[in-house]
């Protein structure tokens, strides 16, 4: 008879395996010595998908193997997740995470398919990408300080678009609607670039854009950042403000980490940090992410806990605090 004692013990010698096999290749020799993969839980072109193929070219040459982009889409991002948390720890197989998947889909979905807390060896926080708050032109609103007036004078009549219910665009209005103490109107469109269209067309007035879709129709006028959602200006823009300072603490971005299978050994797991943080350090990728408005941040994975334990205290209570549901 299966147990699950059974199934505990099975689940206990299956990473026991998996911890040998890693420790063993990481006493033997140098990592990589064949094909990497780096699972990227988005489809191709986002903003993850574009850090990561930046990121496979600089490691690959310094490396003298080949990094190798694997894109898995799908359930908000879970399902490249969980791709990676049933592969082997030996440093072939990697994923390109946000926090929209490990802090805050936890919280928006029914079950995962694998354990967010003890699925994976984290390899550290990478970069991070802030969003700009825009708004049609048409909008009576130079500043967020305006905005959050013009909101508490029409509660609930000013709308603001979004890639989903449950997106990271939705939940920083979603955030600032908490956090300001106004209520604003969610418009969901499928996908990032339909909510800005809809915003540039004037079909809402407000809207929470990564700076890498941002920056274009903002130098072309055809919408106005009235604030950044990091704490410090941008340098992208650095003439855009902060939401915090008309929201005193407000921050959010979208978080870029890199994780391995659970079970690496800690050996194997340093090295591969290196060999990213070298990548990052590099003038060449410093130069390509600064036109993208992506900070290079290079966390070490014994910082990564603490992060992610505080994202998902922060995300967790504005989603239940604001009932919020994936479409």
């Amino acid at each position: 008879m299966i147990t699950k004692r059974s199934l505990g013990l099975a689940a206990i010698g299956l990473t026991a395996a998996r911890s040998a096999s890693a420790q063993g290749i990481a006493q033997t020799g140098e990592w990589p010595q064949r094909q990497v993969t780096l699972v990227v839980p988005w489809a191709p072109g986002g903003s993850t998908d574009t850090l990561a193929r930046v990121l496979a070219q600089r490691v690959s040459a310094d490396a003298g193997r080949p990094v190798v982009v694997d894109n898995r889409p799908g359930a908000s991002g879970t399902v490249g997740h969980n791709t990676v948390s049933r592969a082997q720890p030996d440093g072939y197989t990697l994923l390109l995470g946000t926090n929209s998947t490990y802090a805050m889909a936890p919280f928006l979905l029914n079950s995962i398919p694998y354990d967010n807390d003890r699925g994976f060896t984290p390899i550290g926080l990478l970069a991070t990408n802030a969003q700009y708050f825009c708004v049609h032109p048409s909008v009576r609103a130079n500043n967020i300080a305006e905005l959050i007036a013009l909101a508490k004078a029409q509660p609930g009549k000013i709308s603001y678009s979004s890639s989903g219910a449950g997106s990271s665009a939705h939940l920083a209005v979603e955030l600032l609607n908490a956090e300001a103490g106004i209520e604003m109107l969610h418009v969901p469109y499928r996908g990032g670039a339909p909510a800005l269209q809809a915003l540039i067309a004037n079909e809402v007035q407000l809207s929470a854009v990564d700076a890498v879709s941002a920056l274009q129709p903002m130098r072309a006028q055809a919408v106005r950042a009235i604030a950044v959602s990091s704490a410090q200006p941008d340098p992208a823009a650095p003439e855009v403000q902060p939401v915090a300072t008309a929201v005193p603490g407000y921050e959010c971005s979208t978080d870029f980490s890199l994780f391995a299978p659970p079970g690496m050994a800690p050996a194997l797991q340093s090295r591969i940090q290196a060999a990213f943080a070298r990548a990052l350090e590099s003038a060449e990728v410093k130069e390509k992410l600064a036109t993208l408005a992506i900070r290079p941040v290079g966390g070490r994975p014994e910082e990564f806990p603490a992060y992610q334990k505080r994202e998902m205290e922060k995300w967790g209570g504005i989603i239940r605090a604001r009932n919020i549901k994936p479409d």
